[in-house]
């Protein structure tokens, strides 16, 4: 796993830069030996931003990045000369990316939009020079403002991906197949449980002109909503999905039974989930007889949008494509 390019889930360190201070300097030239204040302001601190980047689908280019620390500003000078800003420090992430707090993991920030900028922790801010406090009675102060120290805190990342569609099935029911077959996608197919370790994205042209996205999630197994297998490294990534399309092999003993534990998987992760459109495909259906699909039709959820799909042969690809599209277009 540690291997693998998906990368949604890093920890890092951040500093904002530390005002700069003001300055306390009195002009002092042949022609005013007993000038006034004229020190200037200090710059303010670097701040650490977020920013939106559409071409980032993963948050590998952070892996290895454990402190950033924004610029310091400068010092004011005399002339009444402003200190210069800190430089800030800019983070680039995909959207989708959340920002927690790594001591009460609350959700402090959310990048969806490309460009989207957010300032994540602000710098300090520079130090009034002397000229500030210079007053009818006190026309000499030889103090100024020090700068105002920059933040520092631990933050989390998590990265929830961003698709119209999300895959949802136990391991090895054929999702990975499937988006191979009706999108540009190049999954890692072979036929044990788990083929899958990273979420795959797949762009699925529908009738020339529109398209939409589907994402194929890891397998779920039962008790995934607890921690076990793949767990909850992955089930954050159907939050963001506006449509599930369950997947369930043709093979399987009862598929009423395994639809039910999907569900209750996904409800015990976070019951909004079971809110979100849904359709289910019986996949692999290949590998058995007309008579046996027809018997098999009976024994599916008849509260649900059902299609019988083959992404060997072609059978029901069509059909599930029509019926996705409905479910992403049709008003709430």
């Amino acid at each position: 796993m540690e291997n693998e390019n998906f990368i949604d889930y890093v920890k890092i360190m951040f500093r904002s830069g530390k005002g700069g201070a003001g300055s306390a300097h009195l002009a002092r030239t042949a022609q005013t030996p007993k000038g006034g204040p004229d020190g200037g302001d200090g710059g303010r601190g670097g701040h650490i931003i977020l920013k939106g980047n559409a071409q980032l689908w993963t948050l590998l280019h952070l892996k290895y990045t454990k402190h950033v620390f924004a610029e310091n500003g400068e010092s004011g000078s005399k002339n009444q000369c402003f200190g210069k800003n800190g430089k800030d420090s800019i983070i680039e992430v995909p959207l989708g990316t959340i920002v927690k707090n790594a001591d009460t993991f609350d959700v402090e920030a959310e990048i969806l939009d490309d460009g989207q900028e957010v300032i994540l922790l602000k710098g300090g801010r520079g130090g009034q020079g002397n000229v500030h406090f210079k007053s009818s009675t006190f026309q000499t102060p030889r103090f100024a403002q020090p700068g105002e120290e920059g933040i520092e805190a631990w933050k989390i990342f998590e990265l929830k991906i961003l698709a119209d569609v999300g895959l949802v099935g136990f391991p090895n029911a054929g999702k990975s197949t499937f988006i191979s077959t009706v999108s540009n996608a190049k999954p890692k197919i072979a036929d044990y449980p788990f083929t899958t370790l990273k979420p795959n994205l797949g762009m699925v042209k529908y009738h020339d002109k529109y398209s939409f996205v589907v994402a194929d999630i890891p397998g779920i197994i039962q008790g995934a909503s607890e921690g076990k297998g793949l767990g909850l490294r992955f089930l954050r990534h159907i939050e963001r999905n506006s449509v599930l399309l369950f997947m369930i092999s043709v093979e399987s003993e009862n598929i009423k039974k395994e639809y039910k534990i999907l569900l209750q998987e996904l409800k015990n992760y976070n019951p909004e989930l079971l809110d979100k459109k849904r359709m289910l495909a019986i996949s692999k259906c290949d590998i058995i007889s007309p008579d046996e699909l027809d018997k098999i039709k009976k024994k599916t959820p008849s509260d649900i949008p059902v299609v019988f799909l083959s992404s060997h042969i072609q059978m029901g690809v069509s059909e599930t494509k029509d019926l996705l599209w409905k479910l992403l277009t049709e008003a709430d």
